[in-house]
């Protein structure tokens, strides 16, 4: 019997034992850079004509490691050789499946600075962003495994005279995981880990600038004897794979998180029947957010504005429940302004290997790509145009290191349908907007196309009750910040173009990778 699910808990690095250890493993992981990582295909390493560099944003001139690009051909067999593997995979028990995730989640937990470490370089993430990532992924494995147990238990049914009838799951078959690189362990992990452990067989396509860490968790996959082709590593460009694994007949599911763009082509192509396909393919998106961070006339202020630092700008304003809109009404809108502009410029820009004590946000490190940089920057150019800017706006400069860092920036005075208002930016840049009241912030706060995540602070029953209700938002806050989500705690997903709301780390997940069978027997 196993315990019940907990989530994994956080340290603090500003305590000089987690300090030191993390020190440690960063030491490690920077002896480690540089290697060469293969593809592996039914549990074949394979080597291509074709590699590319994973890059330290923060360090431009440091090579992660060079990683072999799948191609065409190669991808065409990865899901060829998952779908083979399913023929057996499919019958293994769900106990015996969980055990895989369980012992994955112990090997991760043993070796979480090391594998925080690697994102640190790889994602330029700070040791507290890195280290609640590996925390999710870990959470992930251990819900999951439980999760399959629970829905390979006998399903309830009334009885009926002279039959014996029976209700249970079964697995769908090959699938695509194609996870982003914001939480590259964590989701990764997680979009992945839940179909496997549900019955079926996955190709992993990492996102292209976030590979190594997601081969850490292949080759522990490797170590525990997964079967050969339940799980295949198939890095690569999405322009050159994405549409080969996602047409493929033998697909049978995609499971993505990423843009828009790239979420509704997968929904147009995943439509598309390719004969010998005998199914309909599922999607399960998760495609971003505009998310909002609103308060009324009544709300705590010191504490608004804390969390506001640092749900717009924890990991450089790189996630996807970042609050990149701030709602406030007009009688605390003066106040709310003039301490943002105290507190974001206490915000440290620095290379990210190393840690300022203080609040995890201070920690500032690079965005993750020269594209994303160019993008975030032109935004900048707009909100000049479309609001006052209260503070940061440029680029930023970190001695001794070339790297993609731009300071923490706020406009001000933005009108809600402001380009800068509505388009997810997915950088350091926040926009404050004034509400004229209560009916004027669910207004505004629901006048984008997406619904993933927002927060409202009131000290009024009302204003939060109203809020419950009108805030059209898959994961809605109150008097908290609008980032965080823990496994179990808050299922995660979003509403309109946020993707399919999903609800990751919660209790219908599987069921997503899972089809229902009823039997019956007479008797």
């Amino acid at each position: 019997m196993l315990p019940p699910f907990s989530t994994e808990p956080y340290v603090n690095f500003n305590e000089p034992g987690p300090r030191a250890k993390m020190a440690e493993a960063l030491k490690l992981v920077e002896s480690r850079l540089g290697r060469t990582y293969p593809l592996i295909i039914a549990g074949e390493h394979v080597e291509t004509d074709k590699t590319f560099d994973s890059i330290n944003p923060g360090d431009t001139d440091q090579v992660i490691g060079t990683f072999n690009k799948c191609t065409a051909e190669l991808a065409k067999k990865a899901v060829e050789s998952a779908n083979e593997a399913f023929e057996t995979w499919r019958f293994v028990p769900a106990e015996t499946r969980a055990r895989y995730l369980l012992k994955a989640a112990r090997i991760c937990r043993d070796r979480i600075y090391e594998l925080s470490a690697w994102m640190v370089y790889e994602e330029g993430k700070n040791w507290i962003e890195a280290y609640a990532d590996m925390c999710e992924g870990i959470d992930f494995l251990e819900f999951y495994a439980r999760e399959a147990v629970r829905y390979d238990r006998p399903q309830g049914l009334t009885p009926w005279p002279g039959e014996e009838n029976d209700y249970f799951y079964i697995p769908l078959g090959a699938g695509v995981a194609i996870p982003p690189w914001n939480f590259p362990f964590a989701i990764m992990a997680g979009i992945t880990a839940a179909p496997i452990v549900a019955g079926n067989t996955v190709c992993l396509k990492p996102a292209t600038p976030a590979p190594a860490i997601a081969y850490q968790l292949v080759e522990i996959f490797e170590q525990l004897n997964l079967p050969p082709g339940v799980l295949n590593f198939i890095p690569g460009s999405g322009s050159e794979i994405g549409d080969i694994l996602v047409d493929h007949p033998r697909t049978r599911f995609i499971n993505f998180t990423g843009s828009v763009e790239v979420g509704t082509r997968i929904f147009r192509r995943a439509s598309a029947v390719h004969p010998p396909q005998i199914w309909l393919k599922r999607t399960v998106l998760e495609m971003g957010g505009k998310d909002f961070m609103a308060a009324d006339e009544t709300a705590d202020v010191d504490c608004f504005v804390e969390d506001v630092t640092v749900a717009a700008f924890g990991y450089q304003g790189q996630k996807c429940s970042a609050g990149s809109r701030v709602i406030v009404h007009s009688g605390i809108y003066d106040e709310v302004v003039e301490k943002l502009s105290e507190r974001v410029p206490e915000i440290v820009t620095h290379d990210v290997t190393e840690w300022i004590d203080g609040p995890a946000v201070n920690n500032h490190g690079p965005v993750i790509t020269k594209e994303s940089y160019d993008k975030i920057l032109s935004y900048i150019e707009i909100g000049k145009k479309e609001g006052r800017l209260l503070c940061g706006g440029k680029p930023a400069k970190v001695i001794g290191r070339e790297g993609y860092y731009i300071e923490p920036t706020i406009f001000v005075d933005v009108p809600p349908d402001a380009r800068v208002a509505q388009e997810e930016i997915f950088g350091p840049v926040t926009v404050v907007v004034k509400a004229k009241d209560f009916d004027d912030i669910v207004r505004i706060a629901n006048s984008t196309m997406f619904g993933l995540t927002g927060a409202f602070y009131s000290k009024s029953r009302e204003n939060l009750e109203r809020a419950r209700r009108e805030l059209h938002v898959g994961n809605l806050y109150l008097n908290r910040k609008c980032t965080g989500a823990l496994v179990d705690v808050q299922p995660f997903g979003g509403f309109n173009m946020s993707g399919t709301d999903s609800k990751a780390g919660g209790r219908d997940y599987l069921l997503l990778f899972l089809q229902g069978k009823s039997v019956s027997e007479k008797i």
